[in-house]
């Protein structure tokens, strides 16, 4: 579970300030809202982790072969253009985006948002936050973004300017024209 502090009392949380924040606490995983709200990420247990290794390595094989772009793990942060400092679970950037950065941009925060996400529910996250969090991405520029939500065993596929599409487990999941010719099934 993720727990929110608000700083506004004591600062004003830029997103330079949390890139310092992070940089001077490295033991800790953190987020940063729209608002500039700090977010403190739970550790996940042994089930959440496996599942979610599984899946950067789904992805990871898919890019390997066909080399469009590259894949990040949740410890990467992403500043998002709409002011936000997330990190999903699983993010995959096309090489066309990441080539546009400049060397500097490239060893922070990149300041992009993910053509891809994944975010995967473990038993400590509630849906509502997760689901907002979605909808940031979207907001910020995300093609594609799956959230697996496996205590209600189901996934929700988000695209820019269309209904959320629900899946009930066991169900294939397809990369579209985001990442072509990737599946993945999904059987929690």
């Amino acid at each position: 579970m993720a727990t929110l502090i608000n700083v506004d009392s004591l600062t004003k949380l830029t997103s330079e300030a949390f890139y310092r924040l992070c940089l001077a606490n490295p033991d800790v995983s953190m987020e940063r809202s729209p608002q500039g709200e700090l977010i403190i990420m739970s550790p996940v247990g042994v089930e959440s982790g496996n599942r979610e290794a599984n899946l950067i390595t789904y992805l990871n094989v898919w890019n390997l072969k066909y080399n469009l772009g590259l894949v990040f793990s949740s410890s990467t942060v992403f500043k998002l253009p709409k002011g936000g400092d997330r990190s999903p679970d699983v993010a995959w950037v096309s090489r066309e985006k990441w080539d546009s950065l400049t060397i500097e941009e490239k060893k922070k925060f990149p300041p992009l948002c993910p053509d891809f996400v994944i975010e995967l529910r473990s038993e400590s996250d509630r849906i509502k936050p997760l689901q907002e969090k979605m909808q940031e991405y979207l907001d910020s520029g995300l093609r594609l973004g799956w959230l697996i939500n496996p205590q209600d065993r189901e996934v929700e596929v988000y695209q820019p300017e269309r209904t959320v599409e629900i899946y009930s487990m066991r169900c294939l999941l397809l990369g579209k024209d985001v990442l072509p010719n990737f599946e993945l099934e999904i059987n929690f």
